[in-house]
């Protein structure tokens, strides 16, 4: 087991990654805190995983609640569900929740424990590849809106994200694809070393190679642990982390929540942002024929809906947490491994992006 740290002074916080953690019951315990544990889970991770995390939780009073799984049930309907539970169970504020399965578990868990009784403390057991690489890693918790995604939240810290790699092995190929989308970013903002691995190991990547695995999900956890670290709130830098999510949460709105899963939407917002960086002469062709093909090798689209065009687009853009003061900012491409959240782009070469122009 490797254990990597978010620095965040009094608060920071592991992450455990490793196989076979659910045999480790003091993995989960030592960040439990208080003897009322509720473990937020859903109908799909449930069956395979729910016994052995609750085992490793003896002698605590723990209960459960299972959520719907599907990006479409990220609501605040589904929000009131688990505070239902924890009203009904009596759950006081020394309560901890543990949120079992992927980032929309994790997200509206968080979410739930940044809210109850203004705050209790959880715990990020993500068991998927797109969670364990990004969205149990730094605090964002939050719901969706049908008018737009992740536009209700909270920043709220877990105590400690545990990735057992072994989860992995139950994840569907769709799944896993998803997942790769968020690693592949990770080297096109900060790291041109990880990217080049990413090319000469996807395959070993997408045949689940445990050790390509281990590394992927290490080196990306280690990158988004640095950038949160300096920038907790997205103040600045921790920003870099949404490039292509403009794009990619305007096409998970604009087709229907589920249609595309997070990842693949990501994936083809990336590559409309190398698109636009290269429109702008920043970034070279040869750059974006490497994103593409890197795209295409981890089995993700590298286009968008076509029943999206430019206006449906910008309209879903303009209700975005990056738009400041009326401005749309985007995260931008220089070379690979160097990106920029600008507002200074050009909108006809925008609009050129948005409508495929070639």
């Amino acid at each position: 087991m490797n254990t990597l740290v978010v620095d965040l002074g009094d608060r920071s916080y592991p992450i455990k990654i490793g196989r076979r953690l659910f045999a480790n019951h003091s993995l989960l315990t030592e960040h439990v805190l208080g003897r009322q544990v509720m473990v937020v889970s859903n109908t799909t991770v449930a069956p395979l995983y729910l016994d052995a995390v609750t085992g490793m939780l003896t002698g605590l009073n723990v209960k459960s609640v299972i959520l719907p799984d599907g990006e479409e049930f990220k609501t605040l309907d589904t929000l009131n569900t688990i505070f239902t539970a924890l009203l009904e169970n009596r759950f006081n504020r020394g309560c901890t929740l543990v949120a079992l399965g992927g980032g929309v578990v994790g997200d509206i868990t968080g979410f739930a424990a940044a809210s109850y009784q203004r705050g209790v403390a959880f715990v990020q057991f993500p068991t998927t590849l797109l969670a364990q690489v990004d969205s149990s890693v730094g605090g964002k918790t939050g719901v969706n809106h049908p008018l737009g995604k992740n536009m209700i939240g909270a920043f709220h810290q877990p105590n400690c994200v545990l990735i057992d790699t072994d989860t992995l092995d139950t994840l569907d190929d769709r799944q896993l694809a998803t997942g790769l989308a968020e690693v592949i970013k990770y080297g096109l903002i900060k790291d041109s070393a990880f990217f080049a691995w990413l090319e000469q190991n996807m395959a070993a990547l997408k045949q689940r190679d445990k050790q390509a695995l281990a590394y992927a999900i290490e080196r990306s956890c280690t990158l988004k642990a640095e950038i949160v670290a300096a920038d907790e709130r997205e103040s600045g830098q921790r920003a870099l982390l949404n490039l292509g999510h403009t794009f990619g949460h305007a096409i998970e709105t604009g087709t229907g929540y589920g249609i595309w899963l997070h990842g693949e939407a990501v994936a083809a917002g990336m590559l409309m942002a190398a698109d636009l960086s290269a429109r702008h002469g920043w970034l070279s062709t040869d750059a974006v024929h490497r994103t593409r093909a890197l795209l295409h090798k981890a089995g993700l689209p590298t286009s968008p809906p076509a029943e999206m065009d430019s206006d449906t687009f910008m309209d879903l853009m303009a209700v975005d947490k990056k738009v400041v003061d009326g401005g749309l900012r985007l995260v931008l491409l220089k070379e690979i491994g160097y990106a920029v959240v600008t507002g200074d782009f050009r909108q006809d070469l925008l609009a050129a992006t948005l409508s495929g122009a070639a």
